[in-house]
């Protein structure tokens, strides 16, 4: 069953709106965050990191990249356990980071993947929702 089943295009998500929404939803680990939101946010946290390699070196060093990396923790957390939630699988499937090497790879793996078409147990599909 496609989205085009339940009567609604998908609105598409540009990057600054992904930005936004995390950021809004910083501290919300419930419902789901389509694959569009998370690789967004994913690559806004890479930009930052390597912009603040850049500048760091040349300012207050560590002490501005340590800050902005505890900043940008919580948010990023929420939006990878809605991202599993869009997976129909549990928030704490993302503790399987911590197992070297495998552990991120089967979390890409996820991400990459297709969210659950309508409703699961986390919400509905945040394609149809908007």
């Amino acid at each position: 069953m496609s989205e085009m089943s339940f009567g609604r295009v998908p609105t598409p998500l540009n990057f600054g709106g992904a930005i936004r929404r995390c950021f809004a939803r910083y501290s919300d680990f419930q419902g789901r965050a389509r694959r569009a939101e998370y690789w967004y946010f994913a690559l806004f946290c890479l930009l930052v990191d390597v912009a603040l390699a850049i500048i760091g070196n040349h300012l207050l060093g560590t002490l501005i990249h340590v800050v902005v990396g505890l900043g940008l923790a919580l948010p990023a957390s929420s939006v990878a356990v809605r991202r599993l939630h869009d997976l129909d699988r549990s928030g704490w499937w993302c503790f399987i980071n911590f197992v070297p090497v495998l552990g991120l790879i089967v979390l890409i793996y996820w991400f990459c993947q297709r969210g659950t078409v309508g409703m699961n147990r986390f919400g509905v599909d945040p394609l149809i929702a908007g």
